[in-house]
């Protein structure tokens, strides 16, 4: 991880103690000199051209209960410190000597997208004054060197996908409204339609979001279509029978695009169980987001 000029040693694998099972690819990132830390995703971090970061909630100014690395605009927390999480997360990507921009979305657990493309724009200050703006969607998918999708998050997963022969990267929000849609599956449907991405080259990665042993819907049978039932967890193993696993719905929805099953990775860790380090909207109510970044750089950099 040459790009991100960290010291490694503070590397640690990520627990799995929620749902019993195992990744020993989803690592953290500890700066040495400030509170900082993310997560990178191992089948990812081989592309040395693709810069990820599942940042945790720490190392950022926000006052409680927004502590500290809260990147979410609108959730009540004080407009300057969030600006100065977000210079936060962005200098930690881009590092020094690089100029890369940053797009967040409006994000409104829909399956709307927004498309970028190497021939949509042919200035900087076009693609400044386009980053820049507000737009309402779920998902952004690029082609595009240098523009980095940032997802917010506090419980739903924010998921990238990757394309390395295409170069293509997509940062997907999903919620479980978001599931109901099959809002991957439309991100995978873009990225063949638009760019030509052969769904057997892309990889995949779920980010810390809400487990199975924490995703309680009592009135699922009004809330959840039939057909997604069958993702309702067994009450002999878990604390309540109304629990769904949204981590498999969301790998089955990759492989039914056919994305393969060694190209997708699931961070396994419950966010609502692990409000130490990440935000969670169901556990704590009143909370930040914290940020899930990925973006194609430029050859040489």
């Amino acid at each position: 991880m040459e790009n991100v000029g960290m010291e490694k040693a503070g590397m640690e694998k990520a627990g799995m103690e929620n749902v019993g099972m195992e990744n020993i690819g989803f690592c953290k990132i500890k700066d040495s000199s400030s509170p900082l830390e993310y997560y990178i995703f191992d089948h990812l971090s081989r592309y040395r051209e693709l810069r990820h970061a599942v940042f945790t909630r720490l190392g950022g100014v926000s006052s409680p209960p927004f502590d500290s690395l809260n990147t979410g605009m609108a959730t009540g927390d004080d407009p300057g410190s969030v600006m100065r999480n977000r210079e936060i997360v962005e200098s930690q990507i881009t590092g020094s000597g690089m100029e890369g921009y940053f797009l967040y979305l409006n994000q409104v657990h829909g399956r709307e997208f927004v498309v970028l493309k190497k021939d949509d724009y042919k200035s900087t200050s076009e693609m400044e004054r386009f980053c820049a703006g507000s737009h309402e969607a779920d998902g952004i998918i690029t082609d595009v060197e240098n523009i980095f999708a940032v997802i917010q998050v506090a419980d739903c997963q924010a998921v990238i996908l990757y394309d390395p022969l295409r170069r293509v990267v997509a940062g997907i929000h999903s919620g479980w409204r978001g599931s109901l849609l099959n809002i991957i599956g439309a991100g995978v449907d873009i990225m063949a339609g638009e760019f030509g991405s052969e769904p057997g080259n892309i990889i995949a990665a779920i980010s810390p979001s809400l487990g199975p042993c924490c995703a309680q819907f009592v009135n699922y049978k009004d809330e959840i279509p039939r057909h997604l039932w069958k993702y309702r967890m067994d009450g002999a193993s878990h604390n309540e029978e109304n629990n769904f696993d949204f981590w498999f719905m969301s790998r089955d929805q990759l492989m039914e695009k056919g994305v393969l099953p060694h190209n997708i990775e699931i961070a396994g860790i419950c966010t609502p169980c692990r409000v130490d380090r990440f935000y969670s909207y169901r556990n704590e109510g009143v909370t930040g987001r914290f940020a899930v970044v990925a973006g194609v750089v430029s050859e040489g950099i």
